[in-house]
């Protein structure tokens, strides 16, 4: 059974029993394969992703960094052989055309490793999410972007919730409409696993223009 990890953004590391839980996840560790979310390579990324991931006493025998700086095939052959995927946070507009440009989200469905995204990352894993001034966007309007499609709702991560509420509700009604979307702020997750879906965390689940917080599954 194939486990996704759509995360917001740790202040330090992952909380213990969220650690705990993706530790246990992650038993084939052969290869951490990153995608970049500013994959024009004009800084060196993943460095927290992987602190995380090294505090909770998980690490690999390779890890590799996708972006601009590699050809579309050696990426291709690096996600067939991966043991995990880390979409990493960043510019989620970036990641996006990257993604689409180097077909890399076909190769993430079909591979069985595990697959995390934190912050932009888990919000290109999700099928569509608003890309929206109000959110922090360089857009002129506000646009619905196409997702890799892991699973069939939009995440809104890695956002100022608790002071934005009315924000949040406005611009999320329409897609709301359409389909479930998971909004969290900082130190939360949401772990997807067949049918299953654990909560850590402060995280809202948003349909029908209705919002309302959910019990944590994975607490601490």
């Amino acid at each position: 059974m194939k486990t996704y990890y759509y995360l917001g953004w740790f202040s330090n590391f992952f909380p213990e029993q969220l650690g705990r839980a993706i530790q246990e996840d992650i038993t084939d560790r052969a290869s951490l394969v990153m995608i970049s979310a500013n994959p024009r390579g004009e800084e060196e990324e993943g460095a927290a992703e992987l602190s995380w991931l090294h505090e909770a006493g998980i690490t690999f025998k390779e890890v590799h960094v996708i972006d601009y700086r590699m050809q579309k095939e050696g990426a291709h052959r690096l996600l067939h052989n991966a043991s995990v995927i880390f979409l990493l946070g960043g510019d989620t507009l970036e990641q996006n055309a990257f993604l689409k440009e180097y077909e890399l989200g076909e190769g993430i469905k079909r591979s069985p490793a595990v697959v995390m995204g934190a912050s932009a990352g888990a919000i290109n894993m999700s099928a569509k999410w608003l890309a929206s001034r109000n959110f922090g966007y360089d857009v002129e309007e506000s646009t619905v972007c196409e997702g890799i499609g892991l699973h069939n709702f939009s995440v809104l991560s890695h956002f100022d919730l608790e002071n934005n509420m009315a924000r949040v509700q406005d611009e999320l009604a329409l897609l709301s409409e359409e389909m479930d979307i998971y909004a969290s702020n900082k130190d939360c997750a949401l772990r997807v696993k067949g049918d299953q879906i654990d909560i850590f965390g402060d995280v809202y689940l948003m349909s029908r223009s209705e919002i309302r917080k959910l019990d944590e599954t994975l607490q601490a």
